[in-house]
């Protein structure tokens, strides 16, 4: 009988998996990529009675190899915080999705096992740009403001290495990256003697350099809508630049699209932090478009669909801003 943990490549991913492992320990096949490439399951070959942990990909993207996987005697649990659908009932699948925009992966598993590798879930809450759910979480721990500090830079840190169009793009390939937290119960000590943070560190600060050198292509009170070159920093800073512009300014939708190869955009969309819903309806209605209510993103939008994008964005949160 086998383990497959399939997951997420970034933060809110692998800190939900270190979790599980941390509080059972056991020898798996990995599955992952960027942050970006959800339809993990459909690579995933199962003989009867294998354990398939899935973690922080949308089912709805991936419900014909669930349940191809169910049919063929493996068992699955699934912790997922984006749009599902309808979720298949058999007694195989066991299922821990919440689409509620305040929380993600890791606060689910952080709840499944009560708390127990709580310094971890606070790390992937903070990589999807869910701080005050973050810092709520952290109060039980007790931290000093530097600590938790420390925590929030993890997260954000480790949300930027999955971004990409493909695994060269980034910084560490997310298996590596979830080798290197994997020894380590408690994330400060991880921070403070791996190597990683500096890695990271100094590149996401290089790329956010030629970031902030970008003006809006639009802005108003309440949108805000961002083009970036064909560049691999493009591509690893859009999600963390996106996060941060929806940080500074609350009560505005963002919306980064960042220039292919191959033509056409990747795009990301952050719903406003003060009304966080939204995001996924918008960029499903779009091929390739997916995410949750927070923020989500379209993998490949065609460049003659780039006004009807901004349009639609436009009008979907035209009233972003609450009443005063």
């Amino acid at each position: 009988m086998a383990e497959i943990d399939v997951f997420n490549g970034d933060a809110d991913g692998i800190c939900a998996l270190q979790q599980l492992r941390l509080n059972r320990p056991v020898s798996s096949r990995l599955v992952t990529g960027v942050k970006r490439e959800i339809e993990l399951l459909k690579g995933v070959e199962v003989d009867p009675g294998d354990k398939v942990t899935v973690l922080d990909i949308s089912l709805d993207k991936n419900r014909e190899p669930l349940i191809k996987l169910l049919e063929q005697g493996a068992r699955v649990s699934y912790y997922d915080h984006h749009f599902a659908g309808e979720i298949p009932i058999h007694p195989a699948l066991d299922v821990h999705i919440d689409p509620s925009p305040d929380r993600g992966t890791s606060f689910l598993v952080d709840r499944a096992l009560e708390g127990c590798c709580r310094g971890w879930a606070v790390v992937g809450t903070f990589g999807d740009n869910f701080d005050s759910m973050a810092v709520a979480m952290a109060e039980p721990l007790g931290l000093q403001a530097n600590q938790l500090s420390q925590l929030r830079e993890l997260g954000i840190l480790m949300n930027y290495n999955s971004y990409g169009a493909m695994v060269e793009d980034l910084h560490i390939p997310p298996e590596n990256l979830f080798q290197r937290v994997r020894p380590y119960a408690d994330p400060l000590v991880f921070a403070a003697e791996d190597e990683t943070l500096a890695i990271l560190r100094d590149g996401y600060n290089s790329d956010m350099e030629e970031a902030l050198k970008l003006a809006p292509e639009q802005q108003t009170e309440t949108h805000a809508v961002y083009i970036l070159p064909a560049l691999a920093w493009s591509r690893r800073v859009s999600g963390v630049f996106a996060n941060q512009l929806a940080r500074r300014s609350p009560g505005r939708a963002h919306a980064m699209l960042t220039r292919q190869q191959q033509g056409g955009f990747l795009v990301s969309v952050r719903s406003p932090l003060e009304r966080p819903v939204g995001a996924d309806d918008l960029c499903r209605r779009f091929p390739t478009g997916g995410g949750r209510k927070a923020a989500a993103g379209i993998n490949h939008l065609p460049e003659e669909a780039f006004d009807c994008f901004v349009k639609e964005f436009k009008s979907f949160f035209q009233n972003s801003k609450p009443a005063k």
